[in-house]
């Protein structure tokens, strides 16, 4: 991907060099990327991207649950990065990612467009594997969004969802069956796991691909929405053109009615969650 330096920064510097000392195993001869391991927030200026992980606190019934674990860290972080990084594209994984993307983007006051929050994008990925199970077929195969809250009121939007090039025809039960299966992903692999590791590393990877190489992506994603599909002053997942510029571009699609409507159910949801910071 061509990277130079990463830098891991965390509150227990001794965690941050266990981390290191692990990934750096993982560096190919060839490479000269370096990875430092500190508590010190200087040593993330002139990062290009920025990644905010930060986990604190254990999800009972919602993500929201988190919220008072993670915000007060992420404000801090917010001003560090303003001070030591402010150009940087900052990708946000913490949950609950809609309302941690919005608390960065207006703590630190920077454009919308370089601040993502990954969520959708892996709700996506989700509701491919359920689609793909459901008709007995290859992943690869489906299409698949995604959109709004990364949380109970996501919303799968089955009126582009497509087998081999095709639009899936599914009757209301296996809708109803599927956006629960979906909403719920998190409970048996929380259960059975932990967390989800593998799947937000690789979407986060894939924005921070496209950012870097400025390459051309289109993904569900969380930002700031400015009018786009009728709503205003929230961050959520709808889908987004990464390049350089990090997110250049909200792609406006066709929602049906019954989509429309639950995505500003959503948006009041996430909005709710926001005024609790």
């Amino acid at each position: 991907m061509s990277l130079d330096d990463i830098v891991f920064v965390n509150r227990n510097k001794n965690k941050a060099v266990g981390e290191a000392l692990d990934i750096v195993n993982s560096v190919s001869q060839n490479s000269s990327i370096s990875i430092t391991p500190t508590d010190n927030f200087e040593h993330i200026a002139g990062s290009e991207v920025i990644v905010v992980a930060v986990s604190a606190g254990k999800i009972t019934t919602d993500r929201a649950d988190l919220l008072p674990y993670n915000i007060p860290i992420v404000k801090e972080i917010s001003k560090k990065i303003k001070k030591y990084a402010s150009d940087a594209k900052i990708v946000v994984i913490t949950n609950p990612v809609d309302v941690i993307t919005y608390c960065i983007l207006k703590e630190g006051g920077f454009p919308r467009e370089h601040v993502i929050g990954i969520g959708s994008s892996l709700d996506s990925s989700r509701f491919r594997y359920l689609l793909a199970e459901m008709l007995q077929t290859n992943q690869s195969n489906i299409e698949s969004m995604v959109l709004g809250e990364h949380g109970n009121s996501m919303v799968p939007i089955f009126s582009t969802a497509k087998f081999c090039g095709k639009l899936i025809n599914v009757d209301e039960k296996q809708m109803a069956e599927t956006s629960t299966k979906v909403r719920n992903y998190w409970k048996p692999l929380t259960e059975f796991k932990g967390a989800s590791v593998f799947g937000v590393t690789k979407h986060s990877y894939d924005v921070i691909k496209a950012i870097i190489k400025n390459e051309k992506l289109s993904v569900p994603s969380s930002v700031l929405v400015n009018g786009e599909y009728g709503l205003s002053n929230v961050c959520m997942g709808v889908p987004v053109l990464i390049d350089k510029k990090g997110a250049s571009k909200i792609e406006e699609i066709d929602l049906n009615k019954s989509e429309s409507a639950s995505l500003n159910t959503s948006a009041e949801i996430i909005k709710n969650n926001i005024k609790k910071i």
